[in-house]
């Protein structure tokens, strides 16, 4: 089974060192057979090759079992026609990444703001509001004059329908409860036709459903998390959200995520490049090793492999045991570890 490994910019080396570290450990300890190769993305392709998103690396990523991506600095790449794509909007549109899936859950020992939450965020990923990925051609936004600016939102059956499906079988697994995020009493046809589609598929696994406009879920989530499990929305109410989740959480550094299609799988950390602490070893890995985790699992699940799902699950249990240990974590945490060596600590815990 190959992963692709791209690690990207600012701290992206540094976690994925880490991340990788631990995928190995797993490989050894469950005989996964994994096998790692590489491909440049981001700031250093366009250093090496003149653009951040290489063709190459596009057909590398088709090629690959599942991809490891480190964060991307895309607010200072070049504009696209000077060799600046954004490389993870493009990721996610060239492999059709339709399902963005982030967990958020309060681990023991760790400052959150909250004091109960586990909750999987189920966001779609490719079209709504996101103007560099819901055009076959073109952007979704455009200027007719100098002074006005005008912002196109796609939301299609078919990309209500596979988020719902992905969202409904989660919440199957877990808990059986769904909670849908909108704003229908305002977007009436678009958010309508998500509404309208997670019904339709929730009605087949006779799940608990209740809805939210998201204005009120954005204080809900606040209030009470531990009401929530599983919560699906569209593209940017959900990227929204979902950092939000992340913070109440203890922070985006715990942020674990993935964007997975029907053939294609990303490990991708939900938090940025971190340009200002990047060189320095104090970037916190956990996300980027928990999203290799749930790679893991998809791996698992789509290739009825259970020992990949075993090695997910071992994977989660390891860094709550580290986590929990107030001498076993990175600075950001009142830790004092580096980056590599919490990395090794939890590939350490993995093997033995």
């Amino acid at each position: 089974m190959k992963i692709l490994v791209c690690k990207g910019d600012g701290i992206g080396p540094e976690i994925v060192a880490a991340a990788e570290a631990v995928v190995k450990a797993a490989s050894r300890r469950f005989n996964l057979g994994l096998e790692i190769d590489y491909a440049e993305i981001g700031l250093e392709s366009l250093k090496s090759q003149g653009t951040t998103f290489p063709d190459a690396t596009i057909q590398r990523m088709k090629e690959s079992d599942g991809i490891i991506l480190g964060p991307l600095h895309t607010a200072i790449y070049p504009p696209p026609e000077k060799g600046g794509p954004n490389a993870s909007g493009g990721t996610r549109k060239a492999l059709d990444l339709y399902a963005n899936v982030r967990p958020s859950r309060v681990r023991p020992g760790c400052p959150a703001h909250v004091k109960k939450m586990d909750v999987v965020i189920v966001r779609e990923n490719t079209e709504g509001f996101y103007a560099d990925r819901n055009m076959f051609a073109g952007r979704g936004e455009f200027m007719p004059t100098p002074d006005v600016a005008i912002s196109m939102r796609k939301v299609t059956r078919e990309g209500c329908m596979r988020i719902a499906e992905s969202a409904c079988e989660l919440a199957k697994q877990r808990s059986g409860k769904l909670t849908m995020v909108h704003k229908g009493n305002v977007m009436k046809m678009t958010d309508g036709l998500f509404a309208d589609c997670v019904n339709e598929v929730a009605s087949r696994y006779k799940l608990e459903v209740d809805e939210y406009f998201i204005d009120a879920m954005t204080a809900l989530i606040v209030r009470k998390p531990e009401f929530f499990d599983v919560i699906v929305t569209t593209n940017m109410y959900g990227d929204i959200l979902s950092d939000l989740a992340a913070e109440l959480s203890g922070g985006l550094g715990l942020g674990p995520s993935i964007n997975a299609g029907a053939d294609h799988c990303v490990a991708q950390a939900a938090h940025g490049s971190a340009p200002d602490i990047a060189g320095r070893n104090i970037a916190n890995p956990t996300a980027m090793i928990l999203s290799c985790g749930m790679l893991l699992d998809w791996l698992g699940r789509r290739h009825k492999r259970p020992e990949l799902q075993e090695a997910a699950k071992r994977i989660d249990e390891v860094i709550e045991s580290q986590l929990a240990d107030k001498n076993g974590r990175t600075p950001d945490l009142g830790g004092k570890l580096g980056t590599g060596a919490f990395g090794e600590a939890v590939a350490k815990r993995l093997a033995g």
